[in-house]
Order: structure tokens, then sequence, then C-alpha cells
């Protein structure tokens, strides 16, 4: 699911020159901030792990550009958006539920045909080539 936003978000990483947010998931600062504010903040041990990817002094003087350096930590805090949400994952070859997943999470104006065409653009060629 995380490649399928990743490729709607920002083509894996073709589009970062887009100024719509942070690194390959293109995550904007008050997404980021709100995330950390409201759902980390309830939970300090969480919030110490996902720190803990950081890096230990740019994290502090720039936290919004961790997003677009760090893939780790990029890749965590999308995962965390979509947990934020509370919803019920959807098989891994369900790919409308995911795009509702995407919409929700990541992109309220999107349209569901947006993360399917990114999907089969992007990362079905990439199944294809593991077979």
């Amino acid at each position: 699911m995380l490649l399928g936003i990743a490729a709607s978000q920002s083509a894996l990483g073709s589009a970062l020159h887009d100024r719509r947010g942070h690194g390959l998931y293109r995550i904007t600062e008050p997404r980021h901030q709100a995330l950390w504010d409201h759902y980390l903040a309830l939970d300090p041990e969480r919030a110490s792990l996902v720190r803990g990817l950081a890096s230990q002094h740019a994290f502090l003087s720039g936290p919004h550009l961790e997003l677009t350096v760090n893939l780790r930590y990029a890749t965590a805090i999308a995962w965390l958006l979509v947990e934020e949400r509370n919803t019920t994952l959807p098989e891994a070859d369900d790919l409308l539920g995911m795009a509702r997943i995407w919409r929700q999470a990541f992109h309220p104006q999107g349209r569901l045909r947006d993360f399917t065409c990114a999907w089969q653009s992007c990362v079905s060629p990439l199944n294809q080539v593991a077979c």
C-alpha cells in the first residue's frame, strides 16, 4: 500500500520537485506537525521510536526536512498517517480499498482512479520484474 501511496504522491520519487509536500509521500508540514501533536504525543513510547529514526541533530533544526532526506523516517510517518485513521486494511490485491485509504489519509480531493492508475504505471511493472 505504501508503494501505491508513493506512486500516487510523487510517481515513486520522479516528481519530487513538486512543492505540495515533502519527500516520496509528499507529506505537508501542517499534516506532519498535526501527526506529532495529536497522535504521537498521546503515545510517548511510539513517539520515541519514531524520533529514533530521525537524524540526531538535523531533526531539531528542520524536522520537516527529514521527510525528504530520510526514507526510513518518511515511511514511518506515512504509515502512521494511515494507522491514525484506524481503518481496516484492505487485502493486498484490493486496489480500490488501498485507494480509499490513500484518499482519506493523504489526498482527500484525489480520485480513486488517480491511485489505481499510479499503481498500474509505477507499481505493477515492479511486480512483473520480481516474478
